[in-house]
């Protein structure tokens, strides 16, 4: 009945907009008990994308769905996509819980006191693009290639 990308996709909307509520939780407790009545910028960049992500997972899900592609095709491109947006919002995470910096992309990328290898973030966004650009492009096409041809 469902594929596999649209089991994992639909499956990801969800843990995502669960991550997105509650992130929210933890916004709100952090404003209420802060000074300045803000909460660290990393929890707003986690719960904003997380909630941003699970309609992404959704739009994924429609997209294998209708795609003209096999059904591997679409489970990789489904499960790379997938992949990079849970890890950029574990990273968030991470920068939230350690409130770390405001700015990750910042030299030197740091990890709460540690200082990363100078490649790391570097590769980590280059693979990021490639794979969330990527399998969106592919489930996308697919799907375009349905409903066109």
């Amino acid at each position: 009945m469902f594929s596999l990308a649209e089991k994992l996709s639909i499956t990801a909307a969800f843990v995502f907009f669960m991550t997105g509520l509650i992130t929210g939780i933890w916004k709100y407790r952090c404003m209420a008990t802060s000074a300045n009545g803000a909460a660290p910028v990393y929890v707003n960049v986690a719960h904003r994308s997380s909630l941003m992500y699970a309609f992404a997972a959704l739009l994924l899900a429609y997209f294998a769905k209708l795609s003209s592609f096999s059904d591997l095709t679409n489970t990789l491109a489904a499960s790379a996509a997938l992949t990079y947006f849970a890890l950029a919002i574990f990273t968030y995470l991470i920068h939230g819980w350690l409130n770390d910096t405001s700015n990750q992309l910042r030299k030197p990328h740091r990890l709460g006191k540690r200082i990363l290898p100078g490649w790391m973030t570097p590769l980590f966004m280059g693979t990021l693009i490639v794979a969330e650009v990527g399998g969106v492009a592919v489930l996308g096409i697919g799907a375009l290639q349905t409903i066109w041809g």
